[in-house]
């Protein structure tokens, strides 16, 4: 039963049967594969049950207009504060806003802009468990957000990561926390990672945050964070022969942003699949910032490094599905039996010349999102924020 500690959607709480059925197929968010055949997709208690062949007795039941399912996208640089709000933009309700342009998990790049944002160990430590806390009970839109990531500095001890970890923190992000030579955060990465953290370091120049240094490729490699962040610029890249040099001699993931240099993450691109390692890539918006707000930054990103970097729309999706889901170490991602149900039903856009919203992406079109479904739950029909699809879902209930 609901105790409305969670925001309910709009039919009501995700304990249910969803069934969503006059699809054209779905795109499952693991690389290499192709469109996946399925008319039919059939959602209990959040999560996918089956393919084709289900009953038709669900609580809820979505007419997809032919529309192809995908999985819900991870937006994995996202800089928020506290709630639906960021004040380096005077942003308000963006998360929710961003659900409407696919996106059903955030993962916080550091509270960056938290108002007075503290730079000592109490502070700091008290700023992340704060934002990972709220984030767990308040969720805009019903996006799962993924916040309170530590911002790490020359203040914190050992001991730190193991208790912050006991309390649930699990994210850390190097680059905000006041090291004047980057080299200096080595050790504090290393206690993370054996602490459980998830480690993501700033790369590239320096960002419009006062105080933030250059993180150069002989920092990353010293580091070895488990994330490279904004490897294409955030918003100032990392020279070409650097890149090469991390694709080369590192494992860690490589994020590429829509705020950065899409020449960069073009480069990027061909780099990774000459060195076949595609599923390294992921993908984040790096917003709030001082670029803007972007709710389409995910789906833009994807149709750009499609369109023009001639990659298949399937493997691009799967930068923001599956990889983020596996660099993330959560079940979303994929859509397969047993998984969470978070997925957006997307089609051509109206007016375009393609018949097909793969096709579209390809093309450099963004698609028109005609649903967005997170945990099960209906949570927007027509986006607000995308091109008009070019038929509108039609949902009924018992």
């Amino acid at each position: 039963m609901w105790d409305e500690s969670y925001q309910a959607g709009r039919f009501g709480p995700r304990e249910g049967s969803l069934l969503i059925h006059n699809l054209r197929g779905f795109v499952s968010g693991r690389l290499g594969d192709p469109v996946r055949e399925a008319e039919s997709i059939r959602i209990e208690d959040g999560r996918i049950v089956a393919f084709d062949g289900a009953e038709n007795d669900a609580d809820v039941t979505i007419d997809a207009q032919g529309s192809v399912a995908i999985p819900g996208l991870f937006d994995t640089h996202t800089h928020f504060a506290i709630g639906d709000f960021n004040p380096k933009q005077n942003a308000i309700g963006f998360i929710e806003s961003y659900m409407h342009g696919g996106v059903t998990s955030m993962m916080s790049a550091g509270e960056v802009h938290f108002p007075g944002r503290p730079m000592d160990r109490d502070g700091v430590k008290a700023v992340a468990v704060a934002a990972a806390r709220s984030f767990s009970l308040n969720r805009p839109g019903g996006v799962r957000i993924h916040g309170g990531s530590l911002m790490t500095g020359p203040y914190m001890e050992e001991s730190d990561y193991a208790e912050l970890a006991a309390m649930g923190i699990w994210l850390m992000k190097v680059g905000f926390g006041g090291f004047s030579v980057p080299k200096d955060a080595v050790p504090h990465v290393r206690w993370a990672q054996e602490a459980g953290f998830l480690v993501m370091s700033h790369s590239g120049g320096a960002s419009s945050v006062p105080g933030i240094a250059p993180i150069t490729v002989d920092d990353l490699l010293a580091m070895a964070p488990d994330i490279a962040g904004h490897i294409n610029g955030g918003t100032t890249s990392l020279p070409d022969a650097d890149v090469e040099q991390l694709v080369r001699e590192s494992s860690a993931a490589l994020q590429l942003v829509q705020a950065g240099n899409l020449s960069a993450s073009l480069k990027i691109q061909r780099l990774a699949a000459e060195h076949d390692c595609l599923e390294r890539i992921i993908l984040g918006s790096d917003t709030p910032s001082g670029t803007g707000v972007m709710p389409m930054a995910i789906i833009k990103t994807i149709a750009e490094l499609s369109s023009i970097g001639g990659v298949a729309p399937t493997d691009v999706i799967a930068y923001a599905t599956g990889n983020a889901g596996r660099v993330l170490r959560r079940d979303e991602g994929v859509l397969e039996e047993q998984r969470p149900a978070d997925l957006v039903l997307i089609q051509e856009p109206t007016g375009g010349s393609q018949d097909h919203p793969l096709k579209s992406i390809a093309r450099g079109d963004i698609p028109g999102i005609s649903g967005v479904v997170i945990d099960g739950q209906i949570r927007a029909q027509r986006s607000r924020n995308s091109p008009a699809p070019a038929r509108e879902i039609i949902v009924s209930t018992r």
